[in-house]
């Protein structure tokens, strides 16, 4: 039977969002403080034995680098909070940090160098004004490396968005604009690089599990929780990053991509913090990312999970059981990082 132009122009837009959904990237963070975590080269094993392409690493670890070399699993590498003013404030020491950390391992898939993580002018006083400029001192050492195709970004927290309820009413806080976050959106914009924040459902409704649905933070919510205007809610993450969808609105920033670099939900320790739980906040945000958000339904929404392994050198408790792994990389449930 022919297509009429209408059926075909609808089909053509349902196959470019279906390719478009893809290439959404779920990975995890591969943090490193435990203290009978097994070798790097076992974990990388584990890794890709699991079909896992992405991964956070805090630091630039030698042990970790080395095992990444040649098995093209995209990277995001940390520059240590205590080595940023350093870079800053000395080209040298970018282009050393770079010349030791990046262009030795010519053979990792690095992605992105986030300056920091979790950065906030409140929390780190004596670090965050200088995040710009060592952002621009790396992507500068990058260039004159010839590794121009690696992102430099920050990581932030949301405790920089000063509104967030509704979404649609999403603001960064005006304390922080001037000096912080729009000297960082304008890089981002020169260098075409994205907005790196780590979003955490788990945190909200255990402040408030009152207020907040269980089922609407964990995506298992049957209808719709939250209107606002347009755009309708059936989770709570898609509603936290929406809110900083409209923040870089506001702030300039509406076409910086939002990449979420850290979320998940514990085992352990905490308000609802289950086995059960964590699996079905963690295989269910595998699903929604490839929908994009209610604000951004074109635009999937690269995420990591929070984290690969126990560490169990953290405090509080809490802090010690966002592992999909055990210690011993013992699986506590099953989830499909196949695409």
């Amino acid at each position: 039977m022919k297509r009429s132009s209408k059926q075909h122009l609808i089909l053509m837009a349902i196959a470019m969002l279906c390719i478009h959904n893809a290439d959404a990237r779920t990975g995890v963070c591969y943090g490193t403080l435990g203290d009978k975590l097994r070798p790097p080269r076992e974990i990388v094993n584990l890794i890709k034995g699991k079909n896992i392409g992405h991964i956070r690493l805090y630091n630039p670890n030698p042990a970790i680098l080395e095992a990444l070399q040649g098995t093209n699993i995209s990277v995001i590498v940390g520059v240590p909070n205590n080595e940023i003013q350093g870079i800053a404030t000395d080209g040298s020491v970018a282009t050393s940090w770079v010349q030791n950390n990046i262009r030795k391992y010519q053979y990792v898939n690095f992605r992105y160098i986030s300056i920091g993580n979790e950065m906030n002018p409140s929390d780190n006083p004596n670090i965050a004004p200088y995040i710009p400029a060592a952002m621009q001192c790396i992507s500068d050492a990058l260039a004159a490396a010839g590794l121009r195709r690696i992102k430099v970004s920050t990581v932030l927290s949301m405790s920089v968005i000063g509104v967030s309820y509704p979404p649609s009413a999403g603001a960064f806080l005006p304390e922080f604009r001037e000096s912080f976050i729009d000297p960082i959106i304008k890089f981002l914009l020169k260098t075409h690089s994205d907005f790196l924040i780590d979003v955490y459902p788990y945190f909200a409704y255990a402040s408030d599990p009152t207020n907040i649905p269980l089922d609407y933070a964990l995506f298992t919510s049957k209808s719709v929780v939250l209107r606002d205007g347009p755009y309708q809610y059936q989770n709570l993450f898609h509603a936290m990053v929406d809110s900083v969808h409209a923040a870089l609105e506001k702030a300039g920033g509406p076409s910086l991509k939002v990449v979420v670099t850290e979320t998940g939900w514990p085992t352990a320790g905490g308000t609802e913090t289950t086995v059960s739980n964590a699996f079905a906040y963690n295989s269910n945000l595998f699903k929604s990312v490839k929908r994009g958000t209610p604000r951004r339904p074109r635009k999937t929404l690269d995420t990591y999970i929070f984290g690969l392994i126990d560490e169990n050198q953290k405090t509080p408790e809490l802090e010690k059981h966002w592992g999909i792994f055990l210690l011993n990389n013992v699986p506590k449930y099953q989830v499909s990082f196949t695409p």
